[in-house]
């Protein structure tokens, strides 16, 4: 099934990147549902209409839109700055899309590094965040550090540690105190690192679609968004087949699991049993 596909994708690939200015949407789709249910009709197993059905549904979504905007203005990747008008009227700025090509398929083709690092260090900030919880789950109770609190904020906990300042008995509270402290700043300080991180990065995002030929073009939408969805579908769909047989295969082991000698005996026997609960009972 995947060579299938594998070979039905690669002749796609040659149709969309072959769209021109002039083209008509209409066409490519009916062309690219045609290929599809041949290369699927017959085939064992899958049903093509489940199949021709993902395409349809993507097209009616995204691709058909898409393919109008190329029909209209060929392989451009322009961007546009998103302008809102908030409840006091002003216009905000709430930055910028590009409808053919989203800015994470140009992030996910030329920015890896950057995007891996930026996840590095979300993943951390979600490791401070967890042992900021759990401190408050640890010491949250009447007795705990956090129980003189209202609401446990950098503003109260800080309050709080200049109340006990010097105060021996309550020691292990403010070192409690102190060490969710250090991680609510070191979680701040993250969050603006990260926040750095993500300007950067749409920054360099930015920057890239200018530079962007035709050809890159191409690859990013029939590629990296079309193609990329439209698999996605297809083997969510082969998946689904697969994960029926094989519980179909579980059911049917199960079933015949017992030999048929040894069902006969068992039904036999307990044919004995409800005869004999029937003669006690006064029917022959």
């Amino acid at each position: 099934m995947n060579a299938l596909f594998a070979d039905w994708r690669q002749q796609s690939i040659i149709t969309l990147k072959g769209l021109q200015a002039d083209c008509h949407p209409k066409t490519v789709i009916v062309k690219l549902a045609e290929d599809l249910l041949a290369h699927y009709t017959t085939k064992p197993l899958i049903d093509n209409y489940d199949v021709y059905q993902h395409l349809m549904d993507y097209w009616a979504a995204t691709m058909q839109d898409d393919c109008y905007l190329i029909a209209e203005g060929g392989w451009q990747a322009e961007t546009y700055r998103v302008i809102e008008t908030n409840k006091k009227g002003k216009e905000v700025d709430k930055g910028w899309i590009c409808d053919l090509v989203p800015k994470q398929l140009v992030i996910d083709r030329y920015f890896v590094a950057q995007q891996e690092a930026i996840r590095e260090l979300e993943a951390t900030l979600e490791g401070m965040t967890a042992q900021m919880a759990e401190l408050e789950e640890e010491h949250g109770g009447e007795e705990g550090a956090f129980a003189e609190l209202d609401k446990v904020n950098k503003a109260n906990v800080a309050a709080r540690l200049k109340e006990i300042k010097g105060d021996q008995e309550a020691k292990e509270e403010a070192e409690a105190l102190n060490a969710w402290l250090k991680l609510c700043t070191q979680e701040a300080e993250l969050k603006k690192t990260v926040k750095d991180a993500e300007t950067a990065l749409d920054a360099l995002a930015y920057a890239k679609y200018p530079t962007l030929s035709e050809a890159e073009i191409k690859t990013l939408v029939v590629e990296d968004k079309w193609l990329a969805v439209i698999s996605a579908a297809i083997h969510g769909e082969m998946d689904r087949i697969s994960q029926a047989l094989t519980q179909r295969v579980k059911e049917l082991a199960e079933r015949y699991e017992t030999p048929l000698p040894q069902q006969a005996s068992k039904v036999l026997e307990l044919e004995r049993k409800v005869s004999a609960h029937l003669a006690k009972m006064g029917f022959s």
